[in-house]
């Protein structure tokens, strides 16, 4: 049974949003009305969309009957939770190649993290980075060549600014990847007497750095309930990531195979299918 407080701030969310909700839905449903982006697209457009792919690529996207899907991805190989993406367009294309689909790597968003800056003058740009990977976000989907989006990315500044931008174009469908959850180091025990034994005096900081990187020490999202985490959680309770694979870690088989089927789940929901899913559908007051 849900609980009353949960309904009554649910019913005063969608009466709150229900101006702005229904001038996003009609935008949404504007783009939709376009049909299928590519089609809309001059000779030249085309040419210059597909010159970088292969002779395989460019039959299928010129053929107009199968689905492009745009990968907005969060990549670099300094921060652990996202250096997992370097093989997921790989990964991904390579899933949707048997079917006759394609997809692109639409653009890339900066990512920072906390973790990192936390006490440094960089912490400062933290919050400001969310807009910009919105913007980036939306600007990358802007050539409108795209049948799906692919997200990739974790963090509280990262996910929520690549979904921001995502909504710029609603009538596609959308998921997100996660990259998964580093495996534990070491135990909680074990960092705290570190730490407390650093605080009194009795080991050096090469000990607290050896534990620490002992803590951290692998690809994935970091090994505490951090945002992180938290927002693979958000998201897939949102309807955002495939169900049970938010926390299937990096280098387990079933995390590529989960990769690969959430491109092909979202291949087959585009707009000309009997289970077309637009991020509008998802993405709704009582989702948030």
């Amino acid at each position: 049974m849900t609980h009353p407080t949960l309904i009554a701030v649910t019913e005063a969310l969608c009466q709150r949003s229900q101006p702005t909700r229904i001038a996003f839905l009609h935008q949404t449903q504007q783009q939709a009305d376009t049909g299928k982006a590519r089609t809309s697209l001059s000779c030249g457009n085309m040419a210059h969309a597909v010159a970088a792919s292969c002779q395989q690529d460019k039959q299928h996207m010129l053929d107009m009957t199968t689905a492009n899907v745009a990968i907005i991805s969060a990549y670099n190989d300094m921060l652990s939770a996202h250096a997992p993406y370097a093989d997921y367009p790989e990964q991904i294309k390579a899933a949707l190649l048997p079917l006759g689909h394609t997809a692109q790597v639409a653009g890339c968003v900066p990512a920072m993290c906390d973790g990192v800056t936390q006490g440094q003058p960089g912490m400062e740009m933290s919050l400001f980075s969310r807009d910009v990977i919105a913007q980036a976000t939306a600007i990358s989907l802007s050539h409108n060549v795209y049948d799906a989006t692919l997200l990739l990315g974790v963090c509280d500044k990262i996910a929520p600014g690549q979904l921001m931008g995502a909504l710029a174009y609603a009538h596609l469908p959308t998921l997100f990847i996660p990259s998964g959850p580093m495996i534990t180091g070491t135990s909680n025990d074990q960092k705290v007497a570190v730490r407390q034994a650093y605080a009194a005096g009795e080991v050096g900081k090469d000990a607290l750095l050896a534990m620490e990187c002992q803590a951290y020490h692998s690809p994935g999202t970091c090994t505490f309930y951090g945002t992180a985490n938290t927002n693979q959680l958000v998201l897939e309770a949102m309807g955002l990531i495939l169900p049970g694979a938010a926390f299937v870690p990096p280098d387990s088989a079933l995390r590529q195979a989960l990769t690969c089927y959430a491109a092909t789940a979202l291949a087959s929901q585009c707009a000309e299918s009997a289970t077309y899913r637009p991020l509008a559908d998802v993405v709704t007051e009582k989702a948030w």
